[in-house]
């Protein structure tokens, strides 16, 4: 067996030549591993984030562009309510940490805000982690780490993630904080982009523990986040406490069943190739050589979402009718098969799935001739 520094050189060499000649590998974020995280079955996703394929370029050269992601203008617009929270060294952000989470500890009159600025993502890791050490090892101040930079490993393969802010407290613990544009509205926001801004906070925690681990005494990673948005319909922060223990319990245990990557890449064909660049055929050719698992969330998280939904649909998978239907139907694996069962022309009648479709068609059988008489 190869040593281990062996095996990782011959996986990035596997890995480059997936995305092609000279193309730069996109990062893994960590909206990408929360979205990663909420399909773990989907092979075709894991070795395309684990390559560091661009999907969107590959979703167009396919022909089904992707709608996913956020505007030019909501980026800018995040982007200067943030420095708002920021700016005077932190000043309001570490108020709104101390008045949501730690009313306990002295006011943070004062903080420190190292300087994390190092050399790539490798770099700025271990600059944040040394920061963090310092931090552990004088206790009883506040100290504010803009923008760090974490590691986690998924499937194998190092993940770089980029929190808005973690924030050590007096008594030693680390908080993450999330800067989103959404408002808070009277008190509170849309549930849906508060779950996604706390599953991807739960990734950042993972993280976090991971540093944790590292030091000793370990300090404790607080499983309540800050969220930070504008208050109602103006500029001015608004936070609230988020607990992510149930998302960073769910996000770790589907890590955790990622396939490895080097397993997915061993089982291609040799030549495959993910470059945008080649042919719309060979392209295809190379994408449906790695199983999908479509389900209709990916719409929200995936920039391949159209390409899987048309194969999906041109198969007649019963996936894209969602999870809980697929759930319900048992061994019927596409919609011919659910239709055959139910008409009476294929399936076992001692199947409680085939049972109840047989049952669903006899009633409405009986509906459509009492509405024709």
């Amino acid at each position: 067996m190869p040593p281990p520094r062996t095996r990782g050189t011959a996986l990035r060499h596997r890995l480059a030549e997936l995305r092609g000649p000279d193309v730069p590998a996109k990062a893994l974020d960590a909206r990408a591993l929360a979205a990663l995280a909420a399909n773990p079955g989907c092979a075709r996703r894991a070795i395309l984030d684990g390559a560091g394929v661009n999907k969107a370029a590959l979703a167009s050269a396919l022909g089904s562009p992707s709608a996913f992601g956020q505007s030019q203008f909501a980026l800018t617009r995040g982007n200067a309510f943030e420095a708002k929270v920021k700016a005077d060294g932190g000043a309001e952000l570490l108020r709104l940490v101390h008045e949501k989470l730690d009313r306990s500890a002295e006011p943070p009159a004062q903080a420190r805000v190292p300087d994390l600025t190092a050399i790539g993502p490798q770099g700025r890791t271990a600059r944040t982690e040394l920061e963090l050490r310092e931090a552990a090892a004088h206790p009883g101040a506040w100290t504010l780490l803009d923008h760090p930079m974490l590691a986690l490993d998924v499937a194998g393969s190092p993940a770089f993630l980029e929190p808005d802010a973690v924030v050590v407290h007096p008594d030693g613990s680390w908080t993450v904080v999330e800067i989103k544009s959404f408002p808070l509205l009277d008190g509170s926001a849309d549930p849906a982009k508060v779950g996604a801004a706390a599953r991807q906070a739960a990734v950042y925690v993972l993280a976090l523990e991971e540093v944790a681990a590292r030091l000793d005494p370990a300090p404790r990673v607080r499983h309540r986040v800050l969220l930070v948005c504008p208050r109602d319909f103006s500029n001015l922060p608004a936070a609230s406490a988020v607990d992510v223990r149930k998302q960073r319990a769910v996000t770790a245990r589907q890590l955790a069943r990622l396939t490895r990557i080097e397993d997915i890449a061993d089982a291609l064909p040799a030549g495959t190739c993910f470059s945008p660049e080649l042919p719309a055929e060979d392209l295809a050719a190379a994408v449906e050589s790695v199983p999908a698992t479509y389900a209709p969330e990916c719409l929200s998280a995936c920039e391949l979402a159209f390409h899987c939904r048309s194969r999906s649909r041109q198969e007649g998978a019963v996936t894209t009718l969602g999870r809980p239907v697929r759930a319900e139907l048992g061994g019927l694996t596409t919609v011919e098969d659910v239709l055959a069962a139910a008409r009476g022309e294929a399936g076992d009648p001692d199947d409680p799935a085939v049972a109840a479709l047989r049952r669903a068609a006899a009633l409405r059988a009986e509906a459509l001739e009492a509405a024709c008489r």
